[in-house]
């Protein structure tokens, strides 16, 4: 996974597999370092799942026999002299933070978080999922429950208003 965008779709659609019906995704960047934390109120896991996603030959999957984007993330942040961190509880969901230390040479880049948050909002009409970006000073949050509100009676996943959500939230990253 050659950028932090393709490990956010990742984690997400593993939150969307676990039957969340609410998504967090916050991205806070320092000077340094970028965080990542993906929460979810999906089915969760037990210690002993959440102890074996680290190993790329475990999946719950059944169309294929390896489970990477878990793997792929520790080993980008880990790269960077970063580290992930996943908490889980059957029932209640799932939390997965991410630290990647920007300046060093190994840290993927952001690739792109307006388009990936647009589709993300966009393609799963029954999650709220919802989006915080802090960086210095600059601080913008947006859910699906606060774009239903601004669209009305349009769906999310009309192309015009994806394109004005992916347009919206790249104005006030910027």
């Amino acid at each position: 996974m050659n950028t932090l965008t393709f490990h956010i779709t990742d984690i997400a659609s593993n939150s969307v597999r676990a039957g969340a019906t609410r998504i967090s995704l916050e991205i806070t960047i320092h000077e340094d370092h970028t965080t990542i934390r993906i929460t979810d109120n999906g089915c969760g896991m037990d210690a002993e799942t959440v102890s074996r996603i680290t190993n790329p030959f475990y999946t719950t999957r059944t169309t294929r026999k390896v489970g990477l984007g878990i793997p792929f993330l520790i080993q980008n942040a880990e790269q960077t002299g970063g580290h992930v961190s996943i908490t889980s509880e059957p029932g209640k969901g799932t939390a997965v933070t991410a630290c990647f230390i920007t300046s060093n040479i190994d840290c993927p880049p952001m690739g792109d978080l307006p388009g990936t948050v647009a589709m993300l909002i966009s393609g799963n009409p029954g999650i709220n999922v919802c989006f915080s970006y802090r960086k210095e000073e600059l601080f913008f949050e947006i859910s699906s429950e606060d774009l239903h509100s601004i669209f009305e009676d349009i769906p999310l996943s009309h192309p015009k208003v994806i394109l004005a959500i992916r347009e919206m939230i790249a104005a006030n990253l910027s």
